[in-house]
């Protein structure tokens, strides 16, 4: 029983540790003031070994558009990452994969606000999926999360 245990333990530990980043990439966060789910979407990124800075608007949409992320994909942070557009709660894990295998594309995209995302935990987390995007480039899953 005390072997289980310490079974149990080790995978759950594993399971939950934090990314290690090779090299920690830092990224630019353009935020409400008064958001709090972003603020926790912030403490995730930070939690898995992302450095970020933070810049406070009253309205991301101007920089939802000059970073070229489509209307139809729009929530409540817009972020800038490696060359790379980042909207909304996209888990920091999809984050790393994209800086690793570097397709081309401008970014990815969580829109709205799903429960039981980064940020945006809760009860009864949905399923939801991180699109990716781009000019010239079809929508398409880069993951999906949840039950």
């Amino acid at each position: 029983m005390r072997n289980r245990s310490a079974l149990i333990l080790s995978v759950f530990l594993v399971v939950n540790a934090p990314i290690a980043l090779a090299d920690p990439a830092e990224i630019h966060v353009y935020k409400s003031p008064t958001c709090g789910c972003c603020a926790k979407w912030i403490d995730h990124l930070e939690t898995n070994g992302f450095s970020v800075r933070t810049t406070e608007v009253a309205n991301v949409g101007p920089v939802r558009r000059a970073n070229g992320v489509p209307e139809n994909l729009g929530s409540c942070h817009t972020a800038l990452v490696g060359g790379y557009v980042i909207e909304g709660h996209v888990p920091a894990t999809d984050i790393v994969r994209l800086l690793e295998e570097k397709p081309d594309i401008a970014g990815l995209a969580v829109p709205g606000m799903p429960i039981g995302s980064p940020g945006m935990e809760g009860p009864n987390p949905e399923r939801y999926h991180v699109l990716a995007f781009g000019a010239g480039t079809k929508l398409t899953a880069f993951a999906t999360h949840g039950p």
